[in-house]
């Protein structure tokens, strides 16, 4: 499921660093991408012909990526990257009991988020759509991937940037880069610190007024992923719905949740977690940190107010009040 996530970015470079960085800005997998690093132009230009490559491998709009033959014909050879991704999406849905789906597209083409055309989908559409969402029918055999019925489909935006982002950063570091910001639409992943050995900051959007930011991350060496209901929506008969829907339900998840901020090292995993997080819900999510099945740190914004993992709360600034998650 393509989401469009909202996170501001506060990047400064001190007045002693003798380095300036190289930047570039694009559009890629549905969403703008700024690429910053401290190095040699050519690395940038390397970094950024990946991510377009990867694109293509990964895009449920492009007819020829690996995804699309998946999805149009039940059967594909698929590229090492797209049998990783689609494995490792697979270990995170069975990790949160199915709270991240691959095969979430028929619901989310239900809905109308494909073609632009949003509306409430009727009983028997919902239905339907909700009987070809199961991960069990995602086959993957080395670079073989098949669906098991016909109707079924995969889609990847709950996933694909986050790796896009950690697999660019492993890329920038092999080619001797050593301090980098990765930002593919709000799925950031840093390289090293800046030049001066400071964090990046990273700002979290205020989920009430995304226009500004409740809090900023002082960060290094890690991926920053943000999922929330604030992004993506639609409005029908005075009712908001929002984009990241409930596999179980079919619905847009309403758990009082409005965005969860994930932080760990790998950004496919930093990416999976906030979706299936914010589907899980607070107290379930709470459950899952602390049982220790991945190591990463979050941050909640929910109905109740802010809540901030242990792990983060000597490297959270916010004037809002917030309550810690002791493990």
């Amino acid at each position: 499921m393509k989401k469009i996530l909202f996170c501001v970015l506060l990047l400064s470079v001190c007045c002693s660093c003798t380095a300036s960085p190289v930047k570039t800005t694009f559009f890629a997998m549905d969403t703008v991408m700024t690429l910053e690093l401290y190095g040699d132009k050519a690395a940038l230009d390397a970094a950024k012909e990946e991510i377009l490559r990867l694109d293509s491998l990964f895009s449920i709009g492009e007819e020829e990526s690996d995804i699309s033959r998946l999805n149009n014909h039940g059967e594909a050879e698929i590229a090492p990257e797209t049998a990783q991704v689609l494995a490792c999406g697979q270990e995170i849905s069975q990790a949160t009991g199915g709270a991240l789906e691959l095969t979430i597209a028929p619901l989310v083409d239900c809905w109308g988020w494909y073609e632009g055309n949003t509306a409430v989908p009727d009983a028997d559409a919902l239905s339907q759509a909700l009987s070809l969402v199961d991960g069990s029918g995602l086959i993957l055999k080395g670079n073989q991937a098949s669906l098991s019925r016909s109707g079924m489909a995969v889609d990847l935006g709950c996933i694909a940037k986050g790796y896009t982002a950690s697999h660019v950063a492993q890329m920038l570091s092999e080619l001797g880069i050593s301090s980098a910001l990765i930002n593919l639409g709000g799925n950031v992943q840093t390289l090293g610190t800046k030049p001066d050995g400071s964090d990046w900051v990273i700002g979290i959007a205020d989920a009430g007024d995304p226009a500004a930011y409740l809090a900023t991350l002082s960060v290094s060496d890690c991926a920053v992923v943000t999922s929330g209901d604030y992004q993506r929506y639609f409005e029908e008969d005075g009712r908001r719905y929002h984009h990241i829907l409930d596999p179980k339900t079919g619905y847009p998840t309403d758990n009082g949740l409005h965005s969860v901020t994930v932080v760990c090292e790998d950004g496919t995993l930093a990416d999976g977690l906030s979706t299936a997080l914010f589907v899980m819900g607070l107290s379930q999510a709470e459950a899952f940190w602390r049982s220790g099945v991945y190591e990463f740190e979050a941050v909640f914004q929910a109905d109740e107010g802010l809540f901030v993992t242990a792990g983060l709360a000597d490297s959270i600034q916010t004037s809002a009040e917030f309550e810690v998650i002791a493990p």
